[in-house]
């Protein structure tokens, strides 16, 4: 549609009381060509009107019975249309306080009475090609943000791709299994919500947690799979999986990476000083971090390995709450007794597979 077909649809609202000043202007505006013509006598009509279809340029009279000009226009800006079209007040008076006060109501333009046929037409013109052009920006303006909001939604999936690749990139190193991680996860997002986290930020811990032992990757297999008890270089070793953990997540200013480092870094840290890798206090360990040591540790303690028996449910919850305030956040490991059977259900939910 070219610019003056747009021109031509363009929806123009008369409001006059004088039913001859209405059929002048519409007489008018008809000659050229303007097809959506809408004349209003009574002013109480105007609100419905408008919001029955949004028009491009409205031509007002300040002097009307129920509702004065100014009124009228109080009433369109309470609302808050952010492409309000141009006002233009028919007026037979031309005093400069007058004018003003219009002006400062919202008015964008005069035509005097009696209408001089070329200006008005000239003026109305003139609005409506700017009117158009700030509407065409307004949409661009949509249209742009959908793009950004589009991109920055396909960006978010794929750092969500990355992160859960590299989880199973950490699987495969380990002998954990995926089950454990999806486990593990759902119990950190359950603890999250219940800690009164918002749904945005429960959501990043669902996607950020199976990120908690990625720097496993880094550890030698001789360590990393050796069944036994560790020696003490081969646990000063061990131990750097948190900050090779928190090295492979960082520089990304992501609300997910940067989550997901967060508790790579502190999820051995133990709310003693007795933790690794910086033996930090009480409440200086993220909670993210001490959500996730409960959900590890329990769900750890309740799945079997090649190298161990599953604990009970009622011995890791005794393990729990024995450690309550030396290894474990009592407030966190409160909140997941206080919700142990949605934690079993997830447990359940998630079972490994059975081999023959």
């Amino acid at each position: 549609m070219t610019t003056d077909d747009l021109l031509d649809h363009a929806r123009i609202l008369i409001i006059d009381d004088e039913p001859a000043n209405l059929k002048l202007l519409d007489k008018m505006l008809a000659s050229q060509g303007y097809q959506e013509r809408v004349l209003i006598q009574d002013p109480r009509e105007v609100l419905a009107r408008y919001q029955e279809a949004r028009p491009d340029l409205i031509l007002l009279d300040i002097n009307m019975p129920h509702l004065d000009g100014y009124q009228v226009m109080e009433q369109l800006k309470a609302l808050n249309d952010p492409c309000l079209p141009p006002i233009v007040i028919l007026t037979a008076q031309h005093g400069r306080d007058y004018l003003l006060k219009a002006l400062s109501a919202g008015a964008r333009d005069f035509i005097g009475k009696p209408f001089d046929r070329a200006e008005l037409l000239m003026r109305v013109r003139n609005l409506l090609d700017a009117q158009l052009g700030h509407r065409m920006l307004h949409q661009q303006k949509d249209v742009l943000e959908d793009m950004v909001r589009l991109r920055t939604e396909e960006l978010n999936r794929t750092r969500l791709q990355v992160v859960q690749r590299l989880g199973r990139a950490a699987e495969y190193r380990d002998n954990e299994t995926g089950y454990h991680i999806i486990r593990m996860s759902q119990m950190s997002a359950l603890l999250a919500r219940k800690l009164g986290w918002s749904e945005a930020d429960t959501e990043l811990m669902l996607n950020a947690s199976p990120m908690h032992d990625i720097g496993k990757i880094g550890i030698p297999d001789h360590i990393l799979l050796k069944p036994g008890k560790f020696e003490p270089a081969e646990w000063e070793i061990m131990k750097t999986h948190a900050t090779i953990g928190a090295d492979l997540l960082a520089g990304d200013d992501s609300a997910l990476l940067r989550l997901a480092r967060e508790i790579a870094l502190s999820h051995h840290e133990k709310w003693d000083g007795s933790g690794y890798p910086h033996g930090l206090v009480g409440e200086a360990i993220p909670q993210s971090g001490c959500i996730v040591a409960v959900a590890d540790v329990f769900d750890a303690l309740t799945s079997s390995r090649p190298y161990k028996k599953a604990w009970t449910v009622d011995a890791a919850e005794a393990f729990l709450r024995d450690n309550a305030g030396s290894h474990f956040d009592p407030l966190v490991v409160a909140c997941f007794l206080d919700n142990l059977p949605e934690i079993i259900k997830i447990r359940d939910r998630h079972q490994e597979p059975l081999h023959d």
